[in-house]
């Protein structure tokens, strides 16, 4: 607090702000149209999301990252990908840059994982879909701006596994059912916790040997 300012408020609205101008913009209404990025997440937060949505703090470098790539002069234009058997199902996506064919996306993390993250692989190979591309890379940048890259080609095992969930997103959008738990240490600052849990908060220390007791990451 700086006299009669807070000026950690003021930091905190203006990251905000900014990232509701990069972020995604998703048609909440026009349920034939599922965003890559919701159903690379928990689907029932993207559910939630569409039906009853809480909004979420964006406070986090991570949220603005891939947006301020996509401003730049090789940063990538949405696309849509027709769904097979299906006219009006459509997948809708945006990778962050597209040099020289190959296909980008960009992430911050704390520290670096020893392997890329499965929603992300999974981000980017629909990516190659999506722009009818073969070759992507994925950025990883740290706090300190040093970064660490992977490599993907075009796989169609994945992409069969984000269209599936594609189909059952919309489905369940359409006869109103949440999807089931999907439990990953995301849920910690998940804005739909209490919808998903307790209503009484648990410590964060019971959640996470429940969520690493579970199959899904």
């Amino acid at each position: 607090m700086m006299g009669d300012r807070d000026f950690r408020t003021v930091i905190k609205n203006a990251i905000e702000s900014v990232g509701k101008q990069l972020d995604y913009k998703i048609d909440t209404e026009d349920i034939g149209k599922i965003h890559l990025s919701e159903v690379t997440k928990c689907l029932r937060r993207s559910y939630y999301d569409r039906t009853d949505p809480i909004e979420a703090e964006k406070t986090r470098f991570s949220d603005l990252l891939g947006g301020m790539f996509r401003q730049l002069d090789y940063g990538s234009t949405p696309d849509t990908y027709d769904l097979p058997g299906d006219e009006q199902l459509k997948l809708e996506g945006q990778s962050d840059m597209i040099a020289d064919d190959v296909v980008m996306i960009f992430r911050s993390v704390s520290e670096f994982p020893e392997d890329p993250f499965a929603k992300d692989i999974l981000y980017l190979n629909a990516c190659l879909w999506i722009y009818d591309k073969i070759d992507g890379i994925l950025v990883y940048i740290d706090g300190n701006g040093n970064e660490a890259s992977f490599s993907l080609t075009k796989d169609k095992k994945m992409f069969e596994e984000v269209v599936r969930r594609v189909r059952v997103l919309n489905d369940l959008i359409k006869s109103k059912k949440a999807p089931i738990l999907e439990p990953s240490t995301e849920c910690l600052t998940c804005q739909y916790y209490e919808r998903c849990y307790t209503k009484k908060k648990k410590n964060e220390k019971d959640l996470v040997q429940q969520i690493l007791g579970k199959d899904f990451k």
